[in-house]
């Protein structure tokens, strides 16, 4: 499969999300998304899908340390289904450390504080969706 792929860091408040290239060489950050009812996060993300001619997504699934669900696993898959109406495979992908790595990288290029809160969603998902294409590309 080629085509641009959706990365998305789904939260409690925001929605990270990310673009790779068609390629899948290099994923990006992208819009923060601001979580409301279901309806409406799916309108933000059916309008990247068509304006970036998405062929698939990649969720990142919070598992926890030791591998098992949580609550918030379980609400992830949840919303992972409910994409099924945009016809695209969602791929759930490990997202352990991801957060973590992220500020860690943010916080040793000096990035301040307020700038690491509002960007960190969004790069957490280029972070899992790199990770995702590193992996598809190598198989």
């Amino acid at each position: 499969m080629a085509g641009r792929l959706l990365g998305i860091d789904v939260g409690t408040k925001t929605i990270g999300t990310a673009l790779c290239d068609a390629q899948w060489i290099i994923a990006s950050p992208a819009t923060l998304i601001q979580r409301a009812k279901f309806t409406a996060d799916l309108a933000h993300l059916r309008s990247i899908v068509t304006q970036q001619s998405v062929k698939g997504i990649v969720c990142g699934l919070p598992l926890n340390l030791d591998g098992t669900d949580s609550p918030r696993t379980q609400s992830t898959r949840a919303f992972a289904r409910n994409l099924s109406v945009l016809n695209l495979p969602v791929l759930l992908w490990d997202e352990r450390w991801s957060t973590a790595a992220v500020e860690r990288q943010m916080i040793a290029a000096d990035i301040t504080r307020a700038k690491r809160a509002t960007r960190i969603d969004s790069a957490a998902a280029a972070y899992i969706l790199q990770g995702a294409i590193d992996r598809l590309a190598s198989s």
